[in-house]
């Protein structure tokens, strides 16, 4: 990425750029008309919700580093801006840039929660658990106008369908009710994203995601009534939020929580050099230093994408990372029954009758 596709830095959102996909032809250049405007603050740069149309809802994967094989996204895009996200390069695949257009150009899959009812009730489908917020967060800000999640929970709920969530959002709380109760049939398992409990660096790093406090309250929130709850500490930044891994299991667990995990920053494709084009902006005195670090703990390189290394990295770094966090847990008493927190129940689903459907004759 070069600074042609450079603009002035928006308030409230993550990236500083919005170069074009990989996969365009066509290449943006920021130019000075001869009207002295070239340095002007951009007009707000507004957020556009466009209607996704695909025809199914569920994403299969085969990656062995992950505990799950399927997954839905209600939205593609995020508006939390999290500069991090090692999602923004699929925007690529929609003609969108990983940047800018990644937290302003949200697609809305308003029919999911039909799609998802009707390939439940397939007869090939096997029950395996559903993860949602494992690409972009569910619980955006998009989802208190359209509650699409409202919706596919719903669905599951009705189907006795597992589900895990992972989420920055305390909106999450609206859906306690639906959660709480298929909880009770080990059907549901939540975890809240905190990357760091230091309100200036969240709203630099994640500048529309809930604050730390706010995450924190919907960690108590949902620990309270019986949801299984997990903190995921991710990611974890060399030099800028790793020094907070202690504190923030510390917070986690002196509400309730039982489960904790990790992962070490990832910066596939475009991610690399927008993260980098941040550091420098917002801290520049530490860029190197921690491009160094993230570095050593990916081989040399600014991401190594294999299968087993990607998460939690190679290394000196990566290892005295783990073993903070392993120690951490059994001071804390956090991740005493090792997998439980998503090992949920799929013998009891069972599609509900179709509203059409008549009784059987005997």
């Amino acid at each position: 990425m070069d600074d042609t596709s450079r603009v002035p830095l928006q308030k409230g959102r993550g990236a500083g750029s919005n170069a074009t996909g990989r996969y365009e032809q066509e290449r943006r250049e920021a130019f000075d008309d001869g009207w002295g405007t070239a340095d002007e603050p951009a007009p707000r740069l507004a957020t556009q919700f466009l209607r996704d149309s695909s025809r199914s809802v569920i994403a299969h994967n085969d990656s062995p580093d992950i505990p799950f094989d399927r997954s839905i996204n209600p939205y593609r895009g995020c508006e939390h801006g999290c500069i991090y996200c090692f999602a923004r390069p699929t925007h690529a695949y929609l003609g969108f840039s990983p940047g800018l257009d990644f937290e302003s150009r949200i697609l809305v899959k308003e029919q999911a929660p039909a799609l998802l009812a009707a390939e439940l009730r397939k007869p090939s489908y096997r029950c395996r658990p559903i993860a949602l917020g494992t690409n972009t967060d569910p619980y955006q800000p998009a989802e208190r106008h359209y509650r699409i999640m409202r919706g596919i929970l719903e669905v599951l709920r009705d189907f006795r369908h597992p589900v895990t969530i992972v989420t920055k959002s305390a909106l999450i709380q609206r859906d306690i009710d639906i959660l709480s109760d298929m909880a009770k049939d080990n059907l549901a398992a939540c975890a809240i994203s905190v990357t760091t409990l230091d309100r200036k660096l969240a709203r630099t790093m994640e500048p529309r995601a809930a604050t730390p406090e706010r995450r924190v309250e919907t960690l108590a929130a949902l620990a309270g009534t019986d949801i299984p709850t997990g903190v995921m500490a991710a990611p974890m930044i060399p030099a800028l939020n790793d020094a907070e891994l202690e504190a923030i299991l510390e917070r986690a667990a002196s509400v309730g929580v039982r489960g904790a995990g990790y992962t070490m920053l990832r910066l596939p494709l475009e991610v690399a050099p927008l993260f980098i084009e941040w550091l420098n902006d917002h801290f520049p005195a530490k860029a190197k230093h921690v491009m160094s670090l993230v570095r050593e703990g990916h081989g040399g390189k600014d991401y190594d994408p294999q299968w087993g290394k990607r998460m939690r990295g190679t290394g000196p770094y990566a290892e005295l990372l783990r073993i903070r966090f392993e120690t951490a847990c059994r001071r804390l008493k956090l991740n005493l029954n090792r997998g439980r927190l998503w090992r949920l129940d799929t013998t009891k689903f069972a599609p509900p009758p179709l509203p059409s459907a008549q009784l059987k004759l005997l």
